[in-house]
């Protein structure tokens, strides 16, 4: 078996823990990283496809791409989870002025 051989299978495999974790995940942080892992899988098929034979030089135009991709899911990724935190926050039950959390009566904070 060839390295972009492996490297596909594997692109394929994270493609599909991803999407396990995106359609069984019940918060919003383990959506947005069952969305990351497909991104990544799908950047490591895609760098799979761009090595085209083992004696060539490897493509520029795909390793471009997916390093702009990269850049561009970490941007989603931030973004996401800033929504995420607001959604909470507005969507959070309200809690009385006087109210404590709860906490162990050894916890010094």
């Amino acid at each position: 078996m060839t390295a972009p051989a492996l490297y596909g299978l594997c692109g394929a495999a994270l493609v599909g823990i991803g999407l396990y974790g995106l359609l069984a995940g019940a918060s919003a942080l383990r959506r947005i990283l069952g969305f990351n892992v497909v991104g990544s899988g799908i950047f490591l098929y895609f760098g799979s496809l761009a090595a085209r034979h083992p004696t060539l030089a490897v493509d520029p135009v795909p390793q471009a791409m997916i390093i702009t991709g990269i850049v561009v899911a970490l941007a989603g990724t931030a973004l996401a989870v800033a929504i995420a935190i607001r959604l909470h926050d507005e969507t959070a039950p309200a809690r009385p002025p006087g109210e404590v959390e709860d906490r162990d009566a050894s916890d010094p904070r």
